[in-house]
């Protein structure tokens, strides 16, 4: 019986490396290859750019390849337990860097059927997450972001998404990120916020600045970033309108809009004045909805409805009932807002709204109730969370305090220590540097 050889990979970035690590597999049996899962991969690194059909189609087609199984998991142990390989081959870089106590987990779990660890030198030359971004300077398609939030969704207990309301803004939730003891912990993707960009441009927030206008600071995003954006539809217009919105930002490479069912003047969700806003009825809604639905051309793209039954003062079992027939009229997801400190009638809400529908998305935004975690969110069952104004805030009272202490000082010396050197701003830039 041929001896079995097991190989973890993520597939995404064919280099000399890979190859000759496969080819060096191949030497001692049957090569399994262990190609793990966007779920796998996407706590602990960046989202492949290619699906995990894209990436098998990929390795099983290279020579020395017997068979490729997924690795739902991080940790190798899973499927070796499940194969019993004769051997596993690893590049020796393992041993120092940060897979280091997965190489542990693997000499230990291997040892129960005598199997045997290969260790091959790295290839010099040869740095992957430089090869990764490198590709990430050359940018994305609209055709891969606008499918980057399903993939997200599918992958992720949560996905974060943050507020950004110009190309700077958009480059910094692009490239922030923090390593925790669970992973990489970065933003997913973007929140084009009504508020926010009609804020940046110093108009008010009552649906006034058209989508021609608004797509001026959408594009600046978009030419900059590659992550995925939700765009903040407000009603959405009258459905002819709606439909021209779905069309444009699809085109765009927007993953999904967002629609309140409210309709006249817009009145902000964060003044008290919300109340005597009139809804638009179940009817009038979902009709917008489905009309949305035929209109675009992709499967990838996403109409997300926004309940503000809740909001409005009405209860949770009117806003239950909008969110069911909007689902049924076909909406992709369900944004669910409240102004309640304490997040109970959110809770309910997703809690009741789980039992019917299992997978359909829940969007939250937990501006108010924000003393929850993600994780805690999660539990109730949200998809995606918001951050939907924290970066337009954050820069406002910085920037005033930069022009006040300048005004007193007659001078600028005093701000040097709350501002960021230009050196390091123009590095943001890409190809700037």
């Amino acid at each position: 019986m041929s001896k079995t050889v097991y190989l973890g990979m993520t597939g995404d970035i064919i280099h000399p490396g890979l190859i000759n690590i496969i080819k060096e597999g191949a030497k001692y049996g049957d090569l399994i290859i262990g190609l793990l899962t966007d779920s796998a991969i996407v706590t602990h690194k960046r989202l492949p750019y290619l699906t995990y059909d894209q990436r098998k189609s990929v390795i099983e087609n290279i020579k020395g390849v017997s068979k490729v199984v997924p690795q739902e998991e991080w940790s190798y142990v899973p499927n070796l337990k499940k194969y019993k390989p004769n051997y596993i081959i690893h590049g020796d870089d393992w041993k120092t860097n940060y897979l280091s106590k997965i190489r542990e987990e693997v000499y230990e779990v291997m040892k129960e059927w005598n199997g045997e660890v290969i260790e091959i030198p790295y290839t010099q030359g040869i740095n992957s997450s430089e090869l990764a971004d490198n590709a990430k300077n050359i940018g994305t398609t609209p055709d891969v972001r606008r499918a980057t939030l399903r993939r997200l969704i599918a992958a992720k207990p949560i996905v974060r998404i943050m507020e950004a309301h110009s190309g700077l803004s958009g480059l910094i939730v692009e490239n922030e990120s923090i390593m925790k003891e669970d992973g990489l912990h970065t933003f997913d993707g973007m929140w084009s916020s009504s508020l926010t960009d009609s804020t940046d441009k110093g108009k008010p927030d009552i649906e006034a600045v058209d989508l021609t206008t608004r797509m001026q600071s959408l594009t600046d995003i978009l030419e900059c970033t590659t992550k995925p954006i939700i765009y903040d539809g407000d009603t959405g217009g009258i459905p002819e309108h709606f439909v021209f919105t779905v069309r444009t930002l699809e085109r765009n490479g927007v993953s999904a809009v967002i629609i309140e069912d409210k309709k006249g003047l817009k009145k902000n969700s964060l003044f008290g004045t919300e109340a005597k806003q009139e809804l638009a009825s179940e009817e009038e809604f979902c009709h917008k909805i489905a009309e949305g639905k035929k209109a675009q051309i992709t499967k990838d793209f996403m109409i997300i409805a926004r309940i503000e039954e809740i909001i409005a003062g009405h209860s949770v079992d009117e806003a239950l009932t909008k969110a069911f027939a909007a689902v049924k009229s076909g909406a992709d997801g369900i944004m669910i807002h409240s102004k309640d400190k304490s997040g109970s009638d959110i809770k309910e809400f997703c809690e009741r709204f789980r039992k019917e529908y299992k997978s359909i998305p829940l969007i939250l935004v937990p501006t108010t109730y924000n003393q929850f975690t993600e994780k805690e969110l999660c539990k109730w069952g949200a998809n995606i969370i918001i951050y939907a104004n924290h970066m337009l805030r954050a820069a406002y009272p910085a920037m005033q305090k930069c022009a006040q202490e300048i005004l007193k000082a007659e001078r600028s010396l005093e701000v040097n220590d709350i501002c960021m050197p230009i050196k390091q701003i123009l590095e943001l830039i890409p190809g700037t540097k």
